[in-house]
């Protein structure tokens, strides 16, 4: 956090500031900023054809979304060991490789959180370690569902779209 910041608000998982009009500020106009300790989102590939979304419950827009199992970092935490907890913690999968796929921002204009995408693989089922008052189940889909979900508008949230239409751009190039 910049020293010129004006701390509005503390939550268990954000804070909120007020960045001021001043020659720190390139943009020239006061702005409210949701300053986030970043998170990762996990592509669970259950084999070559099938991927793990999870159901959600998400309060903030009062419905159930598809969605790719994601979780917020612990302070120090390294992304890559987020990905590993936030994937059995949400599906119960274990996974033999992590590969980290690319790094962005969900909603710039209000918020500072950074989100790393990972790809999962080799992975063995087990129990899920759900956080008390997480409604989330597991969604077992093939590939091609999982992108006519996107198509469909079934899939609405942007790390979960970004994450799905990526991998799927990588597989058709060959890079991976």
């Amino acid at each position: 956090m910049a020293h010129h910041e004006k701390h509005l608000l503390s939550t268990s998982r954000f804070d909120v500031v007020e960045i001021p009009a001043d020659p720190a500020n390139p943009t020239g106009k006061q702005r409210q900023i949701v300053r986030h300790p970043g998170a990762v989102t996990i592509l669970p590939m259950v084999d070559d054809f099938h991927v793990c979304l999870i159901r959600n419950y998400r309060v903030s827009v009062a419905e159930e979304l598809f969605e790719l199992p994601a979780g917020t970092l612990e302070p120090n935490e390294p992304h890559a060991v987020t990905a590993e907890r936030e994937l059995i913690e949400e599906t119960g999968y274990r996974a033999d490789k992590l590969v980290h796929l690319h790094s962005f921002y969900l909603s710039p204009g209000i918020l500072d959180e950074h989100m790393h995408l990972y790809i999962a693989t080799g992975l063995t089922e087990g129990e899920a370690e759900r956080e008390e008052g997480e409604l989330i189940t597991n969604f077992v889909v093939s590939w091609e569902t999982a992108l006519e979900m996107v198509r469909e508008r079934k899939i609405c949230d942007a790390k979960s779209i970004t994450g799905l239409l990526m991998y799927d751009q990588i597989k058709r190039s060959g890079e991976l």
